[in-house]
């Protein structure tokens, strides 16, 4: 891949903005987490929406990766290595926002040292760490010597499963807070798992129709338009899920569901709530659905774009929508806990409804995390994906050839001993005519 103009004003770029988000966080733990939006009423904000979608990211990459290698799907062996590289890269960004959100790494010793096996968020950074460890160790794999056919195999059995767990306990964390009207919910975990695959299919698509632009890796018209189509199925189970979720709020009419969800359609959520709906579901279904469509890169792009933007904004409205009514009915409220009123004198510190508005440090670190992982996936694609080998559907994994060489070896073994069985019953037959 040569380093073109418009490629070095890219890099530029993101330089940049990754250096900004470096003095952001410096700023930040300097000043605490008082330079920030969030409060008491308000805990969790941008870094938290920003680990639960690139969380999603990852997890979906990842289980498309090893659902191609574990069912043999040759069409799409182009994808592979991308996804595994997309998933690596997102999943650490994940982990990153994370202990940022914790206002310094140090502390994430306490979770260390004072873990609780009942919380789920015990079990979220487990499996985080697993999927890290099996990202890494497959990604080994596929761009190694020393990668088999069988260690890639038994590697993708094992990534599979975890790549729907890690967004499902992502989920649980929310889904088992019954004093949250938007989160308490048994189909968090299901529409967790649909947003990631659908977000993270829309992410390996766009990499894939770049990789193939700028000659980095070439792949088929075939792979494409089939993962689109793909991508329009995820997109529809999505929808779905969104659409059970509000007809379970608003047909009872109950006073906490009501007012959430009056929140979501015209109230501070309203403009992600319909972005999400529009942009990211209707817009993006009604174009993969016509086959020509997902023929064409540019239309398939688009629609990607829109879907990542729709998830995007789903993670905002999903996380934030609940924490604009505190469950303090009969109490006097919470303390606001932020510093600007703690410096204003006269104004109450009580509060009985929560507000939140990222801050620029927060938009700068957030941007700066999003443009590292941008930097790191380029450099590993010049590393891993520049030259690779070639075929007729596009570039392969030579593991992924010699585990069809041997599902064709094998599955003419039968064939051809049923027929010596029937050649050696004529011959037989034969011989018994002539005598």
């Amino acid at each position: 891949m040569s380093l073109t103009r418009p490629y070095k004003i890219t890099i530029a770029v993101l330089a940049v903005l990754v250096a900004l988000g470096m003095g952001a966080y410096i700023f930040q733990l300097v000043g605490g987490l008082g330079v920030t939006g969030m409060s008491n009423g308000t805990s969790w904000g941008l870094y938290i929406a920003g680990f639960m979608f690139l969380e999603g990211l990852g997890a979906g990459a990842l289980a498309i990766a090893s659902g191609v290698t574990v069912f043999r799907a040759s069409a799409y062996r182009a994808a592979v290595l991308p996804a595994v590289i997309i998933s690596v890269v997102c999943m650490l960004l994940a982990g990153a926002l994370v202990l940022i959100d914790l206002g310094g790494v140090v502390r994430i010793a306490n979770m260390m040292l004072s873990f609780n096996p009942a919380s789920p968020l015990f079990w979220d950074v487990c499996l985080v760490s697993c999927f890290l460890v099996v990202g890494v160790v497959f990604l080994y794999l596929l761009t190694s010597k020393r990668g088999t056919a069988a260690s890639q195999m038994a590697t993708a059995r094992i990534a599979l499963p975890i790549a729907v767990l890690v967004p499902s306990v992502t989920a649980w964390l929310f889904g088992l807070q019954i004093a949250r009207e938007g989160w308490y919910s048994s189909i968090m975990a299901p529409l967790f798992v649909a947003s990631a695959l659908d977000s993270g299919l829309a992410l390996l698509v766009l990499a894939l129709i770049w990789l193939n632009r700028n000659r980095v890796r070439a792949g088929s018209e075939r792979c494409l338009s089939g993962l689109a189509g793909l991508l329009a199925l995820f997109v529809a189970v999505d929808g779905y899920m969104v659409g059970c979720e509000v007809l379970t709020m608003a047909y009872p009419g109950t006073e906490g569901a009501a007012a959430l969800l009056a929140e979501m359609t015209s109230g501070s959520m309203a403009p992600f709530f319909w972005i999400e709906v529009i942009v990211g579901v209707f817009a993006p279904c009604l174009i993969l659905a016509f086959a020509k469509n997902r023929r064409r890169p540019g239309i398939v792009a688009l629609a990607s774009a829109g879907v990542l933007a729709g998830v995007f904004c789903k993670r905002i409205w999903l996380l934030l929508g609940s924490f604009v009514y505190p469950n303090v009915a009969g109490a006097p409220g919470l303390i606001s806990g932020s510093s600007s009123t703690q410096g204003v004198e006269g104004v109450h510190g009580w509060t009985v409804v929560s507000s939140y508005a990222p801050t620029l440090p927060e938009v700068l670190i957030v941007a700066g995390v999003f443009a590292l992982g941008v930097l790191a996936f380029l450099v590993l694609a010049q590393r891993f994906l520049v030259d690779d080998v070639s075929s007729e559907e596009g570039l392969t994994d030579k593991g992924m050839l010699a585990v069809e060489r041997e599902d064709v070896v094998a599955s003419h073994e039968p064939i051809e001993a049923s027929l010596d069985c029937r050649f050696g019953t004529v011959r037989a037959g034969e011989q018994e005519r002539s005598q």
